[in-house]
């Protein structure tokens, strides 16, 4: 929404809205995130506008479509074909016997992430965050498994210098910060977050700051907030 289309001067509420709503620009966006992190008021109303419209979706029930219903469709447009197998879907016709048993224990195990080497990102997340450097130097995504209590980052971009760490942070309303754990170096990981701090990812802030090696000695930020990012319901 650009100015010249509102008849009044861009509040703070009206900002705050925007964001929301995914209509800043890249730039607006970290100026409003920096802002998150000094100004409780700012959180407020940003909780206010997530709550509200969040809450409109309250009275729609979900429905999932009959399984025949995608059948009827696909004949319709292919016309009516031979079902595949088991080892057709799964891409591998061309083996046979035990070697095929072999395969598809292979196959079911990494859909079930039982050989996984990373973490994997949950599937249906209940917050998500963007936490970013306002010149793109760093950027991590976190995803929130409200399930196990699991958070899930992944770091696009950047990393910590050399000898020092980056310290996840959660600053949950008019609350100073409360570390999450220092980030691994791998680029992908998952972290618990503890049961007493959950209730705070609604409307919180997700920070990184650079610190020694092993994390903060005080129990605070000590080192430069290097980048910041609002946490949403996914």
């Amino acid at each position: 929404m650009s100015d010249d289309q509102q008849p009044y001067d861009r509040d703070d509420r009206v900002l705050a809205g925007e964001y929301t709503l995914g209509l800043l620009t890249p730039e607006e966006v970290s100026t409003f995130e920096a802002r998150l992190v000094r100004e409780p008021e700012l959180r407020a109303l940003y909780a206010a506008w997530a709550e509200d419209l969040a809450g409109m979706t309250d009275g729609i029930t979900e429905v999932r479509p009959p399984r025949h219903l995608q059948n009827q469709i696909e004949t319709q447009i292919f016309g009516v074909t031979e079902k595949p197998t088991l080892m057709q879907r799964l891409g591998l016709g061309w083996v046979s016997g035990s070697l095929a048993a072999a395969a598809v224990a292979v196959v079911i195990g990494l859909n079930a992430g039982l050989f996984d080497p990373v973490p994997r990102a949950p599937n249906d997340p209940a917050y998500v965050a963007q936490i970013a450097a306002e010149d793109g130097s760093l950027i991590v995504q976190a995803a929130y498994d409200a399930e196990n209590g699991a958070l899930f980052v992944q770091r696009d971009a950047g990393g910590a210098a050399d000898g020092r760490a980056l310290e996840l942070w959660l600053i949950a309303g008019d609350n100073a910060p409360v570390s999450l754990g220092v980030l691994p170096e791998d680029q992908i990981a998952s972290l618990t977050i503890p049961e007493a701090l959950r209730a705070g990812l609604d409307g919180g802030v997700l920070a990184i700051s650079d610190e020694p090696p092993g994390g903060s000695p005080t129990g605070a930020p000590t080192g430069a907030v290097l980048a910041v990012g609002a946490v949403s319901p996914a």
